[in-house]
């Protein structure tokens, strides 16, 4: 049995998984468990539901649309004349909810406006995001229905909102080129500022690691953040994951991997004696010593793949675009597209066709040699005059 500190609990941890997994996963069930309270309580059956039919993370997403909602109901519509908090509406409040009433709502999300005492923040919604809100209020009128609490199943008037054809769909990746560009800049420093510099001569090492791990093996950005140095068997040649699940999942290393490994471990990684003992085994440390967190690892991608872009720091690229990039870069080179759903673990593999239907490099080629220009002869074998 394992102990290890995290924040203001104890992890005693049973299971073979990793103590950070698992307080990671306990993490998500607290945070779940917070929304749950400022919900009324008489939904606690479909927060059970919930509980037992999807994933954590998916869970999580659903309960905060569900707590958006509410805080609309009562700063949107008439029943701000009713209630101040949203653990007062009743279930005769939904009940008189109609199909017309969750489409207002729906275009009210496309663009809206949050005030703060110094501030007003426009929001806008792309369809994606609007179409996950339709989908969990969908889910939740049709467990209402089920359960008694509305009289009507509204979910078949809720207005469709239109989504690219999968083969419509453009897949931001990095060509091969780029992301040379980008394992340069890690390398050399090239296209960082100086103040960005600074911090690049301690972490460069680190930062390379991050870049090569994501774009070899596709992992998600959670799969990557709880890596431990213990994750790795080096005499086997192999690491161990965490995904969907609590999926445990064996990958391999190759040269280039165990290279940057060992270079950041050896020459730029603290030593455990300088680290607290909650951060001992972890693998990717900030320069204070602790875990890397999800959104300091996202700011570390987006600075170096905006480099191989040419683009602002705002505008690079997520480590989930460095996952498309190992999907397209791997199918690219002729591998199987079962065998890259495998790697990347996806549910189905007409996730992986859309990786296979990039076409980007096909019209790179098209293109390059159809210039216009003064010296363009449309008919290249006829000589001027």
């Amino acid at each position: 049995m394992d102990e290890s500190k995290n924040n203001n609990y104890i992890v005693i941890n049973k299971s073979d998984k990793p103590d950070n997994v698992v307080a990671r996963e306990n993490a998500i069930n607290e945070e779940c468990e917070s929304l749950e309270k400022q919900l009324p309580s008489w939904l606690r059956g479909y927060f059970m539901y919930l509980k037992k039919s999807i994933l954590p993370m998916s869970r999580l997403s659903y309960l905060r649309d569900v707590r958006f909602f509410c805080n609309y109901l009562i700063t949107e519509t008439e029943l701000r004349e009713k209630y101040s908090d949203i653990k007062q509406i009743q279930p005769e409040d939904f009940d008189k909810i109609q199909a017309f009433d969750v489409n207002l709502f729906l275009d009210y999300c496309q663009r809206y406006k949050v005030k703060t005492d110094d501030k007003t923040y426009v929001i806008e919604n792309s369809n994606s995001a609007l179409s996950h809100k339709k989908s969990t209020l969908a889910v939740l009128f049709r467990y209402l229905y089920r359960d008694g609490f509305v009289s009507q199943n509204i979910t078949d008037g809720f207005n469709p909102i239109r989504m690219p054809k999968t083969g419509d769909r453009e897949i931001k990746a990095l060509q091969d080129d780029e992301v040379m560009k980008m394992l340069d800049a890690v390398t050399t420093g090239n296209g960082l500022t100086a103040h960005e510099k600074h911090y690049w001569e301690q972490t460069k090492l680190r930062d390379k690691l991050i870049l090569i791990i994501l774009v070899t093996y596709g992992l998600r950005l959670s799969e990557l953040q709880q890596l431990n140095v213990s994750s790795f068997n080096f005499d086997r040649g192999e690491f161990k994951i965490y995904r969907k699940r609590a999926k445990e999942s064996v990958m391999p290393l190759n040269n280039t991997v165990i290279e940057a490994l060992a270079d950041y471990i050896n020459l730029e990684r603290p030593k455990d004696d300088s680290l607290t003992e909650i951060n001992k085994d972890a693998l990717l440390l900030s320069i204070q010593g602790t875990r890397l967190t999800d959104r300091q690892i996202r700011q570390i991608v987006k600075k170096y793949t905006s480099i191989s872009l040419g683009t602002s720091r705002e505008k690079g690229y997520s480590p989930h675009k460095l996952r498309a990039t190992a999907a397209t870069s791997l199918i690219g080179r002729g591998n199987s597209i079962y065998d890259v759903q495998e790697l990347l673990d996806h549910d189905n593999v007409s996730t992986t066709q859309l990786y296979a239907q990039h076409k980007l490099n096909t019209k790179r080629e098209l293109i390059k040699n159809f210039e216009w220009g003064e010296d363009m002869n449309p008919n290249p074998e006829e000589k001027h005059e």
